[in-house]
């Protein structure tokens, strides 16, 4: 109106009468100013009233009934008086309007400051962004589903109980319509104690604390009741209705619309690609596999491990070598021919061992564990390395061990062919 003064940044003015202030956005978009918001705040020493006033202040303009609906209240809800208070104007939203109403005569301040980073809209955004791409494994988990209905509960009471009575409503076009219409009323509502928080907090703290915390423990108790999502329809539709949330969370979270609608087409073909640009990955490391040079990895044995492939390999290969020897087309003749006990080598084709148990129990006896060969070995072995480098005992005990290594043999070695 004509009678508004005109705020401008850094702007602080000192009045006592009622007075309206207006501020009007600027048009030009700059990116710095993504998530700036401007702070008004008014003080006095004495209490005032601190009215928004609308732009369309004549309900009978409204275009839909939904305006309609808010500027009717807007007329009717009259905020509380205070001796301060603050509010948030976003740096291209709709141009902003209030008036003060002074009780008494005596000086208040009006003071407009930017601050260049609101944590408000920032949270809103990056909330968004996580809500939108890890909607699918949320919609899974049971502790989001009891936090997501405690805060429908209290956020959208009307909904909630809606959901709620669902099974006592025989017709779906009836729920549909009902729910259409709990939406908006929520909406509007939530709309409406957003616009005036501050003073509902500072003046009716103990109730809103009442109402959070009775709704709260309502919504928890009937979602515990009715156990968290199982069927695969409803685990879809709680996906989706978490991905539009998210949308919504990125428009609110950002000042300038057309960054919003960018982030928002971006996400969706970032969710639409997931699939094509993970098989281009795999095929791609697929051919760098592929393409890439092989090269010899070697790999040292304990001495259990060498024992137990020993053992094993040797098995096998018996086994092996018994295959063939029963194979039709073994010369089997020509080898009886030319071995020097063939009875002993029927046997062994036939599956008894190849080692008979005096040659066994020989072979303990001459080279097992307290053998009297064994002894003489390590006692010169271990007498000629102290003698060549008595200072370094970690190595004469390796060179100990690789010469007994060496020395040591297996004469009862079984010679079949």
């Amino acid at each position: 109106g004509k009678n508004c003064s005109l705020l401008q940044e850094m702007d602080i003015i000192e009045k006592q009468d009622e007075n309206c202030y207006c501020y009007v956005q600027n048009r030009t978009i700059h990116l710095q100013y993504l998530w700036s918001t401007l702070q008004v705040k008014v003080n006095s020493r004495e209490k005032f009233r601190f009215e928004p006033i609308s732009e369309k202040s004549n309900c009978r303009n409204s275009e839909t009934v939904f305006e309609f609906a808010a500027c009717a209240v807007q007329i009717l809800w009259k905020p509380e008086t205070c001796t301060e208070t603050s509010m948030s104007i976003r740096q291209y939203g709709e141009d902003v309007c209030f008036k003060i109403q002074p009780f008494k005569t005596v000086p208040y301040t009006v003071r407009v400051k930017r601050e260049m980073l609101d944590g408000k809209l920032l949270f809103l955004f990056v909330a968004g962004i996580f809500l939108f791409h890890f909607a699918n494994s949320l919609s899974r988990s049971t502790k989001f589903f009891y936090l997501s209905g405690i805060t429908l509960g209290v956020l959208a009471l009307l909904v909630f109980v809606l959901l709620t009575l669902k099974r006592f409503i025989p017709r779906h076009s009836t729920f549909w319509i009902l729910m259409s219409g709990c939406w908006m009323a929520s909406l509007y509502f939530i709309y409406c104690f957003k616009e005036n928080m501050q003073w509902l907090w500072s003046e009716h703290r103990n109730y809103l604390l009442g109402y959070f915390l009775a709704v709260g423990i309502t919504s928890f108790a009937i979602c515990y009741q009715h156990g968290p999502l199982t069927a695969e329809l409803s685990i879809t539709l709680f996906t989706w209705t978490l991905q539009l949330t998210a949308f919504v969370l990125i428009y609110c979270g950002v000042t300038i619309p057309q960054v919003a609608y960018a982030v928002i087409a971006v996400s969706l073909c970032s969710k639409g690609l997931c699939y094509p640009l993970g098989a281009a990955c795999h095929i791609a490391r697929k051919i760098k596999t592929h393409f890439k040079s092989k090269k010899l990895v070697f790999k040292y044995l304990t001495e259990e491990e060498y024992r137990e492939q020993g053992e094993t390999e040797t098995v096998r290969a018996l086994e092996e070598l018994r295959s063939f020897c029963r194979n039709p087309d073994f010369p089997s003749w020509i080898a009886v021919s030319k071995l020097r006990s063939p009875h002993r080598f029927a046997d062994f084709v036939l599956g008894f061992p190849h080692v008979s148990p005096a040659e066994t129990k020989a072979h303990e006896e001459e080279y097992g564990i307290g053998s009297s060969f064994l002894e003489e070995q390590l006692f010169e072995t271990r007498v000629q390395s102290e003698q060549d480098d008595p200072a370094n005992p970690i190595h004469e005990d390796e060179e100990n061990e690789d010469e007994m290594h060496k020395q040591i043999s297996f004469p009862y070695a079984t010679e079949l062919l």
